[in-house]
């Protein structure tokens, strides 16, 4: 089939992608032309693994192409799909001004009726409003349709042929199947809802994630103050299937473009219907103090951390991503920027996107032992697992104390510990 896509971004990029590899026409519409001229000459403009190489795999085999004109497009494609940036709002709602400003264009372009779907996490009601503005004049038919994205980052390409789900919301259930039977070839539960109840999932999903991460979190405070592991505590508790291990990772709590944005969407939806979400305000609460907790962890073994030099392993947000949105590692530099700390910083792959976001004196570094040259402590702030994997016998000689600050519990902390290191990480003793 031939479709449309508005948004080359995180989720328009990998969806693109992945369903011309399924066998489909897809057509890439962006407004940035210089985004589009990278995107042509087969660079994704985002680290992704794998996704180069399905990117100019279907380049070359013309099922995918890339232009700034949706007019030129439009009329070729029976799908539109909306892949559009929803970001906060100061009160947490999302800002839906691009959903609407591609819904008012598809309007003013399209010669007949067609399926649009929104892919960019929208609040409940958005598919409503949407087939609104995209039927206002008379003589075409619009059916707006929600079918949401369940994308890791990281994981993104793998996720979009192995999915746990498809979700797909619509008024009419034919329409429905229609945009199921795009993923045919992907074996998966499928299930057609209503649109608001698909539009919802997806924030249920995000906030219940993100709610048993701060949940693990809040059971690693107590660990510390009992001298429980916090790692054997999630594990007795993952072998549970009515729990599973997942999200039950201690750390200095969440962050990227979903959780957070997507936790307090969920929150202000629920208010502005009425409800009072209380559990969503101590999710969102704890995730901000752990990242405080650790920062005054730092700042207890070190003393005043004026002049002192630290390096920090990490600036994405997790590993395997370049993303730095929301990102604890990149929260916590600013802290020790402010508090007048030298600090020297190494990513894989986030160092061109954390200069956008960071100010101050920071050192970026070109690999891992550069950031602990004669460093008071070392901090691992993203779980790379090559972090895991450096010579730490090399680590002791460079730093000029043994001091390792762990906020993603990415170390075996007994080893650490008997080679020598003062090691502070979360929820361990």
């Amino acid at each position: 089939m031939k479709i449309t896509i508005v948004g080359t971004g995180y989720v328009g990029l990998v969806s693109a992608v992945g369903l011309a590899e399924l066998g489909h026409r897809v057509f890439c519409v962006d407004t940035d032309p210089q985004k589009i001229e990278i995107l042509k000459s087969g660079r994704a403009t985002f680290y992704e693994p794998g996704l180069d190489k399905l990117l100019k795999k279907n380049l070359a085999n013309r099922r995918l192409s890339f232009t700034v004109s949706l007019a030129q497009v439009i009329d070729q494609s029976e799908i539109i799909f909306i892949c559009v940036g929803t970001p906060p709002q100061p009160d947490g709602s999302a800002d839906l001004t691009y959903v609407k400003q591609v819904a008012a264009s598809i309007q003013t372009l399209s010669k007949q009726g067609k399926i649009v779907v929104t892919k960019s996490t929208v609040p409940i009601g958005t598919g409503a409003m949407l087939e609104q503005i995209l039927n206002k004049k008379p003589g075409r038919v619009f059916e707006a349709v929600s079918c949401p994205e369940f994308l890791r980052e990281g994981q993104a390409v793998y996720d979009f042929f192995h999915p746990d789900r498809i979700v797909v919301g619509a008024d009419k259930q034919s329409v429905g199947f229609k945009v199921i039977n795009l993923f045919s070839a992907v074996k998966t539960h499928k299930m057609v809802t209503s649109r608001e109840t698909a539009e919802l999932i997806k924030y249920a999903a995000n906030a219940f994630l993100a709610t048993k991460i701060s949940f693990i979190n809040e059971i690693s405070n107590v660990c510390e103050k009992t001298g429980a592991d916090v790692e054997e505590v999630a594990k007795g508790m993952g072998l549970d299937k009515r729990i599973n291990p997942y999200f039950l990772k201690a750390g200095i709590g969440y962050g990227g473009s979903c959780f957070p944005k997507d936790v307090r969407a969920l929150r202000q939806l629920s208010g502005g219907n009425g409800y009072n979400f209380r559990l969503l305000k101590a999710v969102i609460e704890v995730n901000n103090k752990q990242r405080q907790l650790f920062f005054e962890k730092i700042k207890k073994v070190l003393g005043s951390l004026e002049g002192k030099k630290i390096g920090v392993l990490g600036l994405a947000f997790k590993g395997n991503t370049d993303d730095v949105r929301e990102s604890a590692a990149v929260d916590l530099i600013k802290k020790l920027v402010k508090a007048k700390a030298k600090v020297s910083c190494f990513d894989p792959q986030a160092v061109a996107n954390a200069r956008l976001v960071l100010n101050g004196r920071i050192r970026y570094c070109a690999n891992a032992y550069e950031t602990m040259e004669q460093a008071d402590a070392l901090i691992i702030a993203t779980e790379w697992p090559q972090f895991a994997k450096l010579d730490f016998k090399k680590v002791k000689k460079l730093l000029r104390q043994p001091i390792i600050f762990d906020g993603k519990n990415l170390l075996n902390h007994q080893l650490i510990k008997k080679a020598g290191f003062s090691y502070y990480s979360v929820g361990r003793s």
